[in-house]
């Protein structure tokens, strides 16, 4: 069997930025491989809204996201960088995770420090677990892995609070002995080299297209000192909006297409669920 783990360790050690387009189901993987890229991102909305249709706000449950995994794996024969929201539950549940998805044949795991149910990184409203408290999780992952999984571990306190804590939570996180830190949706260009000039870690960037987070072209994350670059949304919104020009060429009404996170999760009904959400609070 492949060491899909070595290998992407090996690529993180390398000279260059790795850059792992996202996947979400079979065809996506295939797609990926037959590119030419060296690694891929299992991505958490990816699955959420092409596998079940519902928004990337907390609402796929473990089990249905390494059953997913495990198909991206095989299919795409490549080290696979798996999302896995906040470990779906407290540090028990985050062990648990890590072994289900080392099971299912994930290269390396990333967890994030928000409440839970999640929500995608690149929206509004989101709300953050005590730092200490997901140390406690990547701890408990660490001591769950039963090979060299990479462990990933990422901060969304840019959003509910600013750019100094997220940058103090990823140093921290770092120090706590995740493999790779990810400072989620830094919002200006300023911000950004923030974050490779002051964490000293091996640091993770998240390319999304009508996020928050300003465009910047790989050559210059990889002068800044960025190990990986993932990139959920890569075959994602490309397809998404194929298909809705398909159906328009077909006779149907024309359907407006996703440019970015939350018009894709507004196709799904995140109006809807929020009601709901709120409704219940």
């Amino acid at each position: 069997m492949t060491d899909h783990i070595g290998a992407l360790r090996a690529l993180l050690h390398g000279p260059a930025l790795v850059r792992a387009p996202g996947a979400f189901d079979g065809i996506s993987a295939h797609l990926v491989r037959q590119a030419g890229f060296p690694a891929v991102y299992f991505t958490g909305a990816g699955v959420a809204t092409s596998g079940f249709g519902l928004p990337d706000i907390g609402l796929v449950t473990a089990t249905e996201m390494v059953e997913r995994l495990a198909v991206v794996v095989e299919a795409s024969d490549l080290p696979v960088i798996a999302d896995a929201d906040t470990g779906y539950g407290n540090a028990m549940h985050a062990a648990r995770t890590v072994r289900a998805y080392e099971r299912a044949g994930a290269a390396a795991i990333q967890l994030e420090d928000q409440a839970f149910p999640k929500r995608c990184g690149h929206l509004t409203g989101k709300e953050l677990i005590d730092a200490d408290q997901f140390i406690s999780v990547l701890r408990a992952a660490q001591d769950a892995r039963r090979s060299d999984l990479v462990l990933i571990a990422r901060t969304d306190a840019r959003g509910p609070e600013d750019i100094d804590t997220a940058i103090e939570r990823a140093q921290r996180y770092a120090a706590a002995g995740a493999d790779l830190v990810f400072v989620e949706a830094p919002e200006t260009i300023a911000e950004i080299e923030r974050v490779a000039a002051e964490i000293d870690a091996p640091l993770v960037f998240n390319v999304v297209p009508g996020g928050r987070t300003p465009s910047i072209e790989d050559k210059e994350l990889d002068r800044l000192g960025f190990r990986l670059a993932i990139y959920p949304a890569a075959t994602l919104l490309p397809s998404t909006a194929a298909m809705a020009d398909a159906l328009t060429r077909l006779g149907g009404r024309t359907v407006a297409e996703p440019s970015g996170p939350r018009d894709l999760f507004e196709l799904v009904g995140l109006g809807a669920w929020t009601e709901l959400a709120d409704r219940y609070r």
